[in-house]
């Protein structure tokens, strides 16, 4: 894609989109601020074991699978607006209190409200980016700026963070709560603009077929392809978690040197990689099958799960050349999930998909527990090993997508849909 075209598209964004893409950056740069550091606050304060650390992550994590699928299905019906804005409002109650919480019951209970609230928030953007954007390359262009911008937030969230000495600190919480206040704002202006268009076209269903709670899960049953990506893209989501929970909590008991300088690192190195090859990376396995990039990147995976596997606890750089690795991996892999959501879904099912996609959670759901298991019973060494087998599996998967048949969903299929 040639600049000039690439601003032109920029140019067709919606001021909607803007306030998304902003919105994107302010929320996840003060998530990452301070959630990465969670798990060294629970082993600090009450003592627990990385199983035990992992359940708490784990189980508020799988009720928000749950929920983000069945309230992004309901977003098709009653409209996107609403169900933001009650998100946004969960998320400002939910930090508020972890700030506050001083036990691990209340924990557990809290963090599950902010599960739920991250959860619902990204199928709901992304499904909203569908709905204001018809132009199909305007909106891939669109849903991999969301990807870039979410991780400049992450790159400058850790690093803000040890710069003013949040990192640990329980009350720091409030300042993603505070980010998503002023989201809000920023919404209610961006809406205004798209009003008409995503409040009452989905209550009343203008131009869109009708379709049953049943009917949605019948059709989900029914697409193989659909399937085996989100059990792929599972498997991938639960190795890259190792890198949020599992990798931190096996530094944290080794006594790794420069514990939180080193956690901030990797988190910065993770978001600069990919936000400088991105695109870089794009242009440049253009002429390659997406089959051949994810083969690709899922190799790359491999690698960094064995460099993380036998790199010695001491070296901080070995660290960091590890995550580099994994970082160009993912720069491939991650940014066509959501694209390759918005190709298989029909406009009038958007939400539902998303929906479906966001069992890729599971992945990070399980990820704190199953690796905090074999940490503890294990080590560091087979925790690693074991997302360099799961990433052999995952190339298999990939390696059959093609093949597996799809719903006929006859009439309910758009133009758009019966050309992809």
């Amino acid at each position: 894609m040639h600049s000039d075209v690439s601003l032109a598209r920029f140019k067709q964004f919606p001021r909607l989109m803007w306030v998304l893409l902003f919105g994107a950056f302010i929320t996840r740069g003060s998530y990452f601020m301070v959630w990465p550091f969670l798990a060294v606050i629970l082993y600090q304060k009450f003592a627990l074991s990385a199983t035990e650390v992992g359940l708490v992550l784990s189980g508020a994590a799988v009720i928000s699978v749950f929920t983000s699928f069945v309230g992004s299905s309901l977003s098709d019906r009653i409209g996107r607006r609403k169900l933001m804005y009650l998100t946004g409002i969960l998320y400002i109650f939910s930090f508020s209190l972890l700030a506050e919480v001083n036990s691990v019951s209340g924990y557990v209970v809290v963090m599950t409200l902010c599960s739920i609230a991250t959860s619902l928030w990204r199928p709901l953007s992304s499904a909203t980016i569908g709905d204001i954007i018809s132009d199909p390359k305007t909106r891939e262009l669109a849903m991999q700026s969301m990807y870039f911008i979410v991780n400049v937030g992450c790159a400058v969230g850790p690093m803000a963070g040890v710069w003013f000495g949040l990192t640990g600190e329980q009350s720091s919480f409030y300042i993603t709560a505070a980010a998503f206040a002023v989201l809000l704002v920023l919404l209610h202006w961006g809406f205004g603009q798209q009003r008409q268009r995503l409040a009452e076209a989905p209550e009343t269903g203008a131009g869109k077929p009708k379709v049953s709670r049943q009917q949605i899960i019948s059709i989900l049953m029914q697409d193989r392809l659909l399937q085996c990506l989100i059990l792929a893209n599972i498997l991938c989501m639960f190795i890259y978690a190792q890198m949020d929970s599992s990798l931190i909590q096996y530094l944290t008991r080794a006594q790794a040197p420069d514990l939180l300088a080193l956690i901030s690192a990797m988190i910065f190195t993770n978001a600069l990689v990919i936000i400088s090859s991105q695109f870089m990376l794009l242009r440049l396995m253009a002429g390659y099958s997406l089959t051949r990039r994810i083969q690709f990147g899922l190799v790359l995976l491999i690698v960094s799960q064995i460099w993380l596997a036998l790199n010695p606890i001491a070296l901080f750089w070995g660290w960091i050349g590890a995550v580099v690795v994994m970082s160009v991996a993912e720069t491939i892999l991650f940014p066509t999930m959501n694209v390759h959501i918005d190709r298989l879904a029909p406009d009038h099912l958007r939400g539902a998909y998303f929906g479906a996609a966001s069992f890729y959670e599971f992945g990070f759901a399980f990820a704190p527990l199953g690796g905090g298991i074999i940490l503890d019973h294990f080590g560091g060494f087979w925790l690693f090993m074991t997302g360099a087998a799961l990433s052999v599996l995952v190339i298999y998967l990939y390696g059959i997508l093609d093949r597996l048949p799809r719903p006929d969903f006859g009439q309910q299929l758009s133009p758009r849909e019966k050309s992809a």
